[in-house]
């Protein structure tokens, strides 16, 4: 429990840095968010009307009130509101967020199910065809961008072949047949680097264990070779897996971005880059802390884990 609670606490710290530091940050950009909105094909805006703009945004207080009131918004849950189309950000990202998590929820699962798997084959089959052609592999594919693999998935399976749609997005509830289909591209490229590295981590953590006394003990005893593999050698190998696996998916919030701007999924990356061009600040800051919040998260669940299976890790 105290182990728990010393994770929980340092997350929550963690998340009051970020924001502060996403605060600052975002302040320092050069140029006058109510100039830049009020700014028409090159002219420029009327001073008084700009001035009127800065007060109703409460841009004219000072950084410190500015930033007390940002964190009392936070802790009440409110992400202020978009200075581009006067929405509230929460709501924006609430519906945009689920499709991001979506996509991230389906490639990291098709990593899992090749790359853990394929890991631990070639681990125990070391030296052979299948370890060699797959390390090579994993090795090209990693030095592929992801958005170099989603152009070349459209070319190939939409564009040549014609059994893919290029992209889109159609809501599961309307059609939960085309929702997958659509889904398929996006999660293949997101997939493709978890995946090597989840195998490449898994091969070299398997036979890190493979050696060791406990599962020489196992096999002597004449246990099935499937039982050392999953209570002997894949229980102590899956720490370090679930480690990379963890800093990877908080990775993957980022990485969707190009992900979904290629195969047009509507996730946060539409209103993130459209923010960024308008220095919609709070739309901006809500994201950035969204994402943030949820790397942090999905750290914490992985630390968990690796003490639910290594008690050892409860004690450091």
């Amino acid at each position: 429990m105290n182990f728990v609670l010393r994770r929980v606490a340092l997350a929550l710290a963690l998340v009051w840095i970020v924001a502060t530091i996403v605060f600052i940050a975002i302040h320092l950009v050069p140029g006058d968010p109510a100039e830049l909105l009020l700014s028409t094909g090159g002219t420029a805006p009327d001073p008084a009307t700009v001035a009127q703009l800065r007060d109703r945004l409460g841009l004219d207080l000072p950084l410190s009130t500015q930033y007390l009131a940002f964190l009392q918004g936070l802790l009440r849950g409110d992400l202020g509101t978009s200075l581009v189309d006067d929405y509230p950000v929460l709501d924006e990202i609430a519906l945009r967020l689920p499709r991001t998590l979506e996509l991230i929820a389906a490639g990291t699962t098709l990593a899992i199910l090749i790359g853990v798997p394929a890991g631990t084959w070639a681990a125990l089959n070391r030296g052979g065809p299948f370890d060699r052609a797959a390390s090579a592999t994993a090795a090209f594919v990693l030095a592929i961008p992801v958005f170099v693999v989603g152009t070349l998935l459209i070319l190939l399976l939409a564009q040549t072949l014609r059994v893919m749609p290029a992209g889109g997005y159609v809501p599961f509830a309307r059609n939960p047949g085309q929702h997958l289909l659509l889904l398929t591209l996006p999660a293949l490229a997101i997939a493709k680097g978890l995946t090597a590295v989840l195998f490449r981590m898994t091969r070299s953590s398997v036979l890190d264990v493979v050696g060791q006394d406990h599962v020489r003990t196992a096999r002597a005893k004449g246990l099935h070779p499937s039982r050392v593999v999953l209570r002997h050698i894949l229980r102590n190998a899956l720490s370090p897996v679930l480690t990379v696996l963890g800093l990877h998916m908080g990775a993957l919030l980022g990485g969707t971005v190009l992900v979904e701007y290629v195969f047009n999924w509507p996730g946060l990356s539409t209103p993130l880059l459209r923010a960024v061009e308008a220095r919609d600040y709070p739309m901006v800051t809500g994201i950035i802390l969204v994402v943030s919040t949820l790397f942090l998260t999905i750290n914490l669940i992985t630390d968990l884990l690796r003490a639910a299976l290594d008690p050892r890790i409860r004690t450091a």
